[in-house]
């Protein structure tokens, strides 16, 4: 495709779609777009007064229908109270798009003890994914759709010091390092539903430089000395485009990793990441990791690692 765009969104009636964070920022204009191509969607938020706001005013443009659901990726309790929610309010769940996140915050941990940033921005949306994937799997040609960053192509991944324990803590580097973990997930996830012979896709994608709260609530000098950049970057509204170009375009395929033309900015098109994000061996140890410390496993019929409890559902 030359040039996509808006206007190349199918209509997406009869769909439903599941955004975290979509409050406010990218997923905010993420839901506000699938809304008013038709999509019901689920607005999946921590703060209920804020995603309440969210809702009224995407209702008002919206030609499918609007709801809330409660989570905070901070707490795996929260995360599995709002999976067994969806699972038996929803018939059908055609998107998942995992856009919550939080950038270069000051340290801190998890309800569960995990590095904050890597425990929302990976951890967290392992765990709601691995607990939908029933549903996902359930509905014919669903997607999973991961936000990372460009900043991944800062990360590295250590396995052996995933919270930052021994290196210390900067707040940048937690941050790419979950925003790498975002792709490897993806590429896993894409692995295994192929192995599988699943309809269900898996991609990425990232908004480049978009103007969001992002980055704001540390208190650190580079928090500071981000804001005056933060104006010259993208509305949410033109950064959010390649997120929802690897949800709705029937072109896309499992695997696949979008963002703007030129990086920072641009039309969304189809992007090589890292080479450190094309690690497969770093992807199978993330997973098995991922899944050690959430105590979840993915119920994906016909991948070889798969055990009785699998398909069961999640086990510990």
């Amino acid at each position: 495709m030359a040039r996509w765009t808006e206007a190349d969104i199918p209509p997406l009636d009869g769909k439903t779609a599941l955004v975290t964070g979509a409050n406010s920022g990218l997923g905010l204009e993420a839901a506000r777009t699938l809304a008013r191509h038709g999509a019901r969607v689920l607005l999946a938020c921590r703060n209920a007064t804020k995603a309440e706001k969210a809702a009224d005013d995407i209702q008002a443009t919206a030609t499918g229908e609007v709801e809330i659901v409660a989570l905070d990726l901070a707490d795996l309790a929260s995360v599995a109270d709002a999976a067994a929610a969806v699972q038996a309010s929803e018939p059908r769940l055609d998107l998942l798009l995992n856009n919550a996140g939080l950038m270069a915050i000051d340290e801190a941990t998890t309800v569960d003890g995990f590095e904050m940033q890597l425990g929302v921005n990976h951890l967290g949306h392992f765990a709601l994914t691995a607990q939908l994937m029933p549903l996902l799997l359930a509905t014919p040609g669903s997607r999973v759709v991961n936000m990372s960053s460009m900043g991944h192509r800062a990360g590295r991944l250590r396995l052996d010091d995933l919270f930052f324990t021994e290196r210390g803590y900067d707040r940048w580097r937690p941050y790419f390092q979950s925003k790498l973990a975002n792709i490897l997930f993806t590429a896993e996830l894409h692995r295994r539903l192929t192995e599988a012979g699943a309809s269900t896709l898996a991609l990425a994608a990232h908004p480049g430089g978009s103007r969001t709260d992002l980055g704001f609530e540390g208190h650190g000098v580079t928090n500071k000395l981000f804001k005056p950049f933060v104006r010259l970057t993208m509305p949410a509204a033109v950064g959010t485009l390649p997120f929802v170009r690897a949800a709705t375009d029937p072109h896309a395929q499992s695997g696949e990793f979008y963002g703007p033309r030129w990086i920072v900015r641009g039309r969304p098109v189809r992007e090589t990441p890292s080479r450190r994000a094309r690690r497969a061996d770093d992807a199978r140890a993330l997973w098995d990791r991922s899944e050690e410390l959430t105590g979840l496993t993915f119920a994906i019929p016909g991948t070889a690692d798969q055990t009785a409890d699998d398909v069961k559902g999640v086990s510990s």
